[in-house]
């Protein structure tokens, strides 16, 4: 049967005067050293009692006690057993007790001579787990105990009424030598135990409370300068190296997650995963209920939360769309660049209330209450994520609940640090996406200059040399036959013809670029416009060589808004593309249809070479050409289509391509913006006014 009380409790439920203080394990361990080097010193021969929390802690001190029972017979030694204490009588009394005991948390300690006295009662303070740096440092050193230090005989005594009882609960069988100890120290265990068994009546019992009281206060050995001096320095000490322990350990937790973050940089200078690593770290060495971190803009009006940490019981906010904006809270940090605590939310500063009519402060027109009530915000940390003045996000933490929550100022500065690294991390990250897309177009241009070099030596020497060799034979050849003339200058003629597009493809795709085309928008037919180019491809192209062309362009369409030279350039090279890569045999289909969305869809389709997936999108770069530059089999310069997406975005639509592979045929969509039908009814009573 365990006892509840330790001995502590029950010595100052016996005498209330007593007043428990704080002791550290280092202040303790020279305390005791002290009383045992006064036995060892003396010619006295005492009652020594000594409890230890653990076999390990014995193991320590068991050569000391070793000469104190060469001293006195009367010795006693309780411990926890680990390995091999056990109940023994070999040098002196041990006494194992249980783990379960409340003996496995005291420290005590007790001298009881016939000349002198002393006793040392303590029991170890349980840590309740807020303090985050003492759970951190988790030193031996930093052990703090409750108890009591003193010479006053009546309370040594009392004292060892309570460890004699102990020793003979688990060793019964040294009752005898426990009653030769009573008689030799004046150990009266009637008086001490009076107020349980009632052998004292109450008035006997205030006196002796009364004895007590008046013993512990004027005794001159309790009181003796000297040991309250040693005392008070090793307190002092204890102190100092427990405000360094928690320096040492609060800086060591702040390099932790620096260095947690720079890994983590170095793995990646993905933001999203830089930010995934800071929140989680952060929230967790804060203990907080909520922890965010978000990329931001002073100028934003939300942020979209998509890293979190969340303790127990709390609500995400992740996918949130997040006020900024419309709340004070973030509108301070962003104006002092500084951070922004709230300890108790319920108590809101001056600059989130408004003042009413009548004089009163209520919460501004703002989210902030709306966010306060939603999650639960009793305590609030913002501190900006900054650099060189620039805000790149935000990092927020919240504790929920009713209480609220001190914000530290070390637990600041481990925000502020953190802060600090973030933004330094991010915009390395920026800076190396910066990077990466300046290399993706460098390398364009780089392909870009070599399709051109590639391009113009093939589609300019190749009609110059037929030019050359034409003009020459006709000029060393008079006498040569009408007919054979007649090809010579056709051929001639084509090639210059090829030169000039080639020419005229690079003026107006630099014109198209620079923003130096004049547009002329008006309403238009679509029909007509896909008329003119069909006309001008029939008439560019031998009529047995093209594919079949079908139209389902329907008149009961609405009118498209655009300039109608460049909607039939466009549509023209579509269909010059598409008949280039179709077979004679095949087909080549345009159709147009409303999408719902005020705009018209075109669709030019053909069943001819198709386009690989992959390149869906490269085919409307400039200088792109499907075969090589130097190995197709068609002609073109490749800007074709880089001059339809110029024209169709600066028209207000999209174009894309659509293709199932090789050799499966393709489609070119393009999207332009369509006349309502209320402008069409405006559009034509404008014509009739003019035509009366």
């Amino acid at each position: 049967m365990t006892i509840p009380k330790s001995v502590l409790a029950e010595l100052v439920q016996e005498i209330p005067q007593l007043r428990p203080q704080i002791y550290f394990k280092t202040s303790l361990t020279a305390l005791s050293h002290a009383m045992e080097d006064q036995v060892l010193a003396s010619s006295d021969q005492p009652l020594v009692i000594a409890t230890f929390q653990q076999e390990r802690f014995y193991r320590q001190e068991a050569h000391r006690y070793r000469r104190i029972a060469n001293l006195t017979s009367q010795v006693y030694v309780l411990a926890a057993p680990e390995t091999a204490f056990k109940n023994s009588s070999e040098y002196y009394e041990t006494i194992a007790f249980s783990t379960k005991e409340t003996l496995s948390k005291e420290w005590n300690l007790l001298v009881l001579g016939q000349q002198y006295s002393s006793c040392l009662i303590c029991n170890e303070c349980v840590n309740s787990g807020n303090d985050e740096t003492y759970k951190l440092i988790a030193m031996d050193q930093a052990r703090r105990f409750e108890g009591i230090w003193t010479f006053d005989r009546q309370v040594c005594v009392q004292a060892a009424i309570f460890l004699l009882n102990r020793i003979l609960k688990y060793r019964p069988e040294l009752e005898e030598k426990v009653q030769v100890a009573r008689e030799i120290y004046g150990i009266n265990v009637d008086v001490g135990m009076g107020r349980k068994s009632g052998k004292i009546k109450s008035s006997s019992n205030r006196r002796y409370q009364n004895k007590a009281s008046k013993v512990v206060t004027q005794n001159p050995q309790f009181n003796d300068p000297f040991a309250q001096r040693l005392v008070t320095y090793l307190q002092a000490s204890q102190y100092k190296l427990l405000k360094a322990y928690r320096s040492i350990a609060a800086q060591e937790q702040k390099q932790r997650l620096i260095n947690i973050i720079s890994n983590a940089m170095r793995r990646s200078l993905d933001p999203d995963e830089i930010i995934k690593v800071a929140v989680q770290e952060l929230g967790e060495a804060l203990l907080a209920c909520r922890c965010l971190i978000y990329q931001c803009r002073a100028l934003d009006v939300t942020a979209t939360i998509t890293h979190e940490y969340l303790g127990s019981s709390v609500t995400s906010v992740v996918n949130q769309q997040w006020p900024l904006q419309d709340n004070p809270l973030f509108q301070k940090a962003v104006q002092t660049q500084e951070q922004v605590s709230i300890e108790d939310t319920s108590l809101l500063p001056d600059y989130c209330l408004t003042e009413t009519p009548q004089g009163s402060k209520v919460l501004a027109q703002n989210c902030i209450e709306t966010l306060i009530s939603q999650w639960e915000i009793k305590s609030w940390l913002i501190v900006p994520l900054l650099y060189q003045g620039r805000l790149l996000g935000m990092v927020e933490l919240h504790h929920c609940g009713s209480c609220p929550h001190n914000w530290s100022d070390d637990k600041i500065d481990l925000v502020q640090a953190i802060a600090t690294q973030l933004g330094i991390t991010l915009i390395q990250a920026e800076t190396y996406a910066h990077l990466e897309e300046l290399n993706q177009q460098l390398e364009a241009l780089d392909r870009t200059r070599s399709n051109l070099i590639a391009i113009t030596g093939h589609e300019l020497r190749t009609p110059l040399s037929t030019i050359q060799v034409c003009l020459e034979s006709l000029s060393q050849e008079p006498d040569m036959p009408a007919e054979l003339r007649q090809v010579m200058l056709e051929t001639a003629l084509a090639d210059a013809d090829r030169m000039r597009n080639l020419v005229q493809d690079f003026l107006t795709l630099s014109h198209l670029e620079s923003g130096t085309v004049e547009w002329n928008v008006e309403y238009l037919p679509l029909l007509e416009c896909v008329d003119l180019a069909l006309s001008s491809i029939r008439a560019h192209h031998s009529q047995k060589d093209l594919p079949n062309i079908t139209t389902e362009v329907s008149t009961e369409l609405p009118l498209v808004l655009a300039d109608g030279e460049w909607l039939v350039e466009v549509l023209s090279k579509l269909l010059d593309n598409a008949c280039k890569f179709t077979e004679s045999e095949g087909t080549v289909m345009i159709g147009a249809t409303s999408n719902g969305n005020n705009m018209l869809e075109v669709t030019v389709s053909d069943t001819g070479r198709g386009i690989e997936p992959k390149r869906l999108e490269a085919v409307f770069d400039r200088f792109y050409q499907e075969e090589g530059a130097l190995r197709r089999s068609v002609g073109g310069t490749g800007l074709g289509l880089a001059i339809c997406r110029q024209i169709i975005t600066r028209l207000g639509g999209k174009i894309w391509a659509e293709s199932e592979g090789k050799n499966r045929g393709s489609q070119f969509h393009f999207t332009i913006p369509i006349v309502s039908n209320s402008e069409q009814n405006r559009e034509g009573k404008l014509k009739k006014k003019k035509q009366t």
